[in-house]
């Protein structure tokens, strides 16, 4: 049955993107990203199944968390180009920031764009004073990213079964206004 409850998922803009809620025909692409073996070989995902459960989780977080996923859209065209994240993970007070950037589109510069609108969101108007992002530690590119924005390693967690990278930033540390 139907709902009468609806969340507002914030509209952030880059000079080059938008970044807005999941819908429901951005599906195919993203499960398309998650198919792909290269694209996943940090996350261990794969399975259509798999993909729609983590489409839902991404756009119900923001129902359960008042944080969660945006889509990254070109704005001069509408093209779907990946995903960018602020999300709480299940026991964790710290807001967690991530990124995915779809195949075709990588080196482009798009997911540092995109979590810098995030940060700046998460810093400047949630007020939060810490985020903190896993990064597999044979993903380069995005420890790259994570160092671009100024987040710095944190230390090892256990996380999926494996040792994964701690990437932290708190408030101020790259100028943001207290």
């Amino acid at each position: 049955m139907p709902s009468n409850f609806t969340v507002t998922v914030p509209r952030l803009q880059t000079e080059r993107f938008v970044l807005r809620e999941y819908r429901p025909d951005d599906f195919e692409a993203f499960a398309a990203h998650l198919a792909d073996p290269e694209s996943m070989q940090h996350l261990n995902l794969s399975d259509r199944k798999t993909a729609w459960r983590v489409f839902g989780s991404h756009a119900g977080l923001w129902v359960l968390g008042g944080a969660g996923w945006w889509a990254i859209e070109k704005r001069d065209t509408g093209e779907l180009v990946g995903n960018v994240g602020a999300f709480y993970r299940d026991g964790d007070p710290t807001l967690e920031i991530g990124w995915n950037t779809y195949k075709a589109f990588w080196g482009q510069g798009i997911a540092g764009e995109a979590a810098r609108a995030v940060l700046d969101y998460v810093f400047d108007v949630r007020r939060e004073s810490r985020v903190h992002a896993l990064i597999d530690d044979g993903n380069r590119a995005s420890i790259r990213v994570a160092e671009n924005l100024g987040l710095s390693y944190g230390g090892e967690t256990a996380f999926n079964g494996k040792t994964t990278g701690t990437y932290v930033l708190e408030r101020g540390a790259t100028g943001k206004r207290d």
